[in-house]
């Protein structure tokens, strides 16, 4: 496939609004495909180049993509920057500037989806002092050599914004149509292989393999989410109930084959030579094969600490050791996915327990089968006088379904409600914080789309702002006015006193008193809240129900 013919497949996928046409056209293209090129389109269509478990990152930012732009074009880098500014959007202007270019230059090469692909892993794989200039010198090569509808999509590739509306449901049932499986087994496949690409492959290579994929160490998969609940609801719908403590800590999936341990962040992404204590006692803890999904917890004389000390323990790339004598982390085990060769996501939750007893001799988390209101309530008071954050209530029966967000699991925690939320935009502030973000603009998701929900400015001191303006400065990509779009990286955690219809933002609700409560470090904007999830708390809150 030629790269030109993804692109105009993306705009044509642009202008419909149906996630259903979406995705019978998505699905009439995936048989043409050559086996190479499958895997790399299904990623691509989802504004995604590499596999969500990959240690890969392209790592293009608006300032390397803003100079590429301009060498092609023969203009300086304030004028790119100008010309994204007005439009809001990175793929269009330079869209435009390559219609531009085109009418005094000719094309060196047709580009190919497989070509496109390998540039960019040749952007990825860049390393030293001097990967900018290596990153630089493809990037400009692909501009030069692409059309100015290729260079729209380029671009949003680059920035992981396709901004097409093709999340990874509507993928998985074009890949189903596509093929004429049943979506549970594409979904069943996709969750032990966390790559819809391989997937497809699989589907059309062999499609009875899909119900026997398997989970593999050093391969994470995403993990399970829980959604704000109440326990009275949780007993009332399944009777007897798991209650864990709910810890302020950070969320991690420890792999072990043989004598080789890993560890992996919520996000994904290989933490073990910062967490080298963790690795110590969960390796020693057992001598099984086993993948294990749990909690990071920094403690002082016996007590936790708030989740601002987990979080620079995994952000320690240097000078370990000095930082393990300051902040003293332990683990708290609470699931396993993977047994000596066998997955155990399908098992129900009490027989994964069972099993997890058998096989780890030390930092499984505390567990409590309960029955009744009361009980439940109680075990809730007792981890909040420990320190901790609350609970989260089980059903014993439920598998473990990565990256999904169900009613199987909820949590519940005192005081104000929360949302993590994907900051798309900010404003400049005023008189002392003129030269600083004043406020941001937050938005859900919903199919690969981020939808406004509304901005949030209270709860933050000018302490944290000038350490938001420094962790966010560089993600811009447009301006206008006092307003900035901002490249989605970064999830906030905001609270909220209610939730309303509002037609000011395109989710279709607002935030009645959003405060600022922290950066959700640990989390993707992949994991922020759901306009569906959203909508559900909503009529919840219509309803009345209460906090416990």
């Amino acid at each position: 496939m030629q790269f030109l013919e993804f692109a105009r497949i993306c705009e044509h996928l642009e202008g419909i609004s149906g996630r259903l046409d979406m995705i019978e056209q998505v699905s009439a293209v995936l048989p043409g495909l050559e086996d190479e090129e499958l895997p790399i389109f299904v990623r691509f269509i989802m504004g995604r180049v590499f596999p969500d478990w990959s240690p890969k990152k392209l790592g293009v930012g608006p300032n390397l993509l803003y100079d590429a732009v301009a060498y092609v074009v023969g203009t300086k880098r304030s004028a790119v920057r100008e010309a994204i500014n007005a439009t809001g959007d990175a793929g269009l202007a330079i869209e435009d500037l390559l219609a531009t270019k085109e009418q005094t230059s000719f094309f060196v090469q047709e580009m190919d989806l497989l070509e496109v692909y390998w540039d960019f892993e040749r952007v990825a794989a860049a390393e030293g002092a001097r990967s900018q200039r290596e990153k630089l010198l493809v990037v400009r090569k692909l501009f030069a050599n692409a059309r100015p509808l290729e260079g729209r999509y380029l671009a949003r590739l680059m920035l992981e914004e396709l901004r097409i509306g093709m999340g990874e449901g509507s993928v998985r049932d074009a890949v189903a149509r596509a093929f004429d499986i049943d979506v549970r087994l594409v979904e069943h496949a996709h969750q032990a292989m966390n790559d819809l690409g391989e997937v497809a492959l699989l589907a059309r290579r062999d499609p009875a393999a899909l119900s026997r994929v398997t989970i593999e160490p050093f391969r994470p998969v995403k993990m399970m989410l829980a959604q704000a609940g109440t326990i009275a609801a949780q007993i009332e719908d399944h009777g007897e109930v798991a209650v864990e403590y709910k810890y302020d800590g950070s969320r991690f999936q420890f792999h072990k084959m043989g004598n080789i341990c890993r560890i992996y962040s919520r996000r994904l992404e290989e933490v073990t030579g910062s967490l080298p204590d963790i690795v110590m006692h969960l390796g020693e803890a057992t001598d099984h094969d086993v993948i294990l999904d749990g909690e990071v917890v920094a403690v002082q004389d016996g007590r936790p600490m708030p989740f601002q000390y987990v979080i620079r323990r995994f952000r320690r790339k240097h000078q370990v050791n000095a930082m393990m004598e300051k902040i003293e982390v332990v683990p708290r085990v609470f699931d396993i996915l993977y047994l000596d060769g066998e997955t155990l996501m399908d098992r129900p939750l009490a027989e994964r327990r069972r099993i997890l007893e058998e096989v780890l001799d030390a930092h499984i988390a505390p567990q409590f089968l309960v029955t009744d209101v009361a009980g439940a309530e109680a075990i809730y008071t007792e981890a909040l006088n420990l320190g901790h954050e609350g609970v989260m209530v089980k059903v014993p029966s439920s598998p473990y379904t990565p990256g999904v967000r169900g009613r199987l699991w909820v949590k519940v925690k005192p005081g104000v409600e929360t949302l993590d939320l994907a900051v798309i935009g900010a404003e400049w502030g005023e008189g002392r914080r003129a030269k600083m973000f004043g406020s941001f603009l937050l938005a859900v998701q919903d199919q690969g789309r981020l939808l406004p929900v509304g901005k949030v400015a209270t709860g933050i001191t000018d302490e944290v702002l000038a350490d938001l303006y420094a962790l966010l400065k560089d993600s811009v990509i447009a301006r206008s006015g006092k307003e900035v779009t901002l490249e989605p990286k970064v999830v906030f955690e905001v609270g909220y006193s209610e939730i309303q219809a509002s037609p000011n933002y395109a989710s279709g609700y607002a935030l009645r008193f959003p405060r600022f409560v922290q950066v959700r470090e640990d989390k993707d904007v992949d994991e922020v809240e759901t306009l569906d999830a959203l909508a559900e708390r909503y009529g919840e809150q219509k309803n009345g129900q209460g906090s416990l």
